[in-house]
């Protein structure tokens, strides 16, 4: 007696013919995908970075604003000693811009450079009294707050937080160095004479830090 079996109908290979259309989906996809792409090259106008601070970016449009405002607010440095030696507070008020523990003041003055340390040199000034010394930072480090808060015009609110602040402080600072003291030989300033448009902050009237704007040796 012979038996036979009815197997039924043999399966397709489904998993195959699934995979070739996922494959092709993919293709069409990226081939969208690549279409609807720009290429965009950093630091180019079309750079979509824009969306976020950038300090560097802060510092460059800012530092312009902040040396024009200090060149028209500068007090010649004999009127401002004066001023601050009669009172400190008045003087802070009438010229300077507030700033935490005292104000930023904007000046001018011309003198001959004396014995530098760290990039911070002292400058012997005519017109001011014997007990004040006026010093001016020159890098490589500038630091420091002054030139952030010179105008009164930026505020901690602008910002996120407070790393974003102090990092527009140092991106002005940065600006400066490039566009003011970059071809000025700061090792070699003793002895020699300068001229300075700066700001610093008014804290001890015997002892001033300035943080310039614009210096040229003479």
């Amino acid at each position: 007696m012979n038996a036979s079996v009815n197997a039924g109908p043999i399966p397709r290979p489904r998993k195959k013919r699934g995979l070739a259309t996922a494959i092709g989906i993919a293709i069409v996809l990226l081939g969208a995908m690549a279409l609807d792409t720009k290429v965009v090259k950093i630091g180019s106008e079309a750079d979509l970075r824009d969306d976020g601070f950038s300090a560097e970016r802060f510092g460059a449009e800012q530092f312009p604003i902040v040396r024009t405002s200090v060149e028209e607010r500068a007090v010649e440095v004999s009127q401002l000693a004066a001023a601050i030696a009669e009172d400190k507070t008045a003087a802070g008020e009438r010229y300077g811009e507030p700033a935490g523990i005292g104000p930023v003041i904007p000046l001018s003055f011309s003198g001959v450079v004396g014995e530098g340390k760290g990039g911070i040199y002292t400058v012997d000034v005519e017109g001011v009294p014997e007990d004040l010394t006026i010093r001016v930072q020159t890098g490589p480090a500038i630091n420091g707050a002054d030139l952030r808060d010179a105008t009164g015009t930026i505020q901690f609110g602008q910002f996120t937080n407070q790393i974003e602040y102090q990092n527009a402080a140092a991106a002005i600072n940065d600006e400066m160095k490039q566009q003011v003291l970059s071809d000025i030989d700061t090792g070699d300033l003793t002895g020699k004479t300068i001229s300075v448009t700066g700001v610093f902050k008014l804290i001890n009237p015997h002892n001033w830090l300035v943080t310039p704007v614009r210096l040229n040796v003479q």
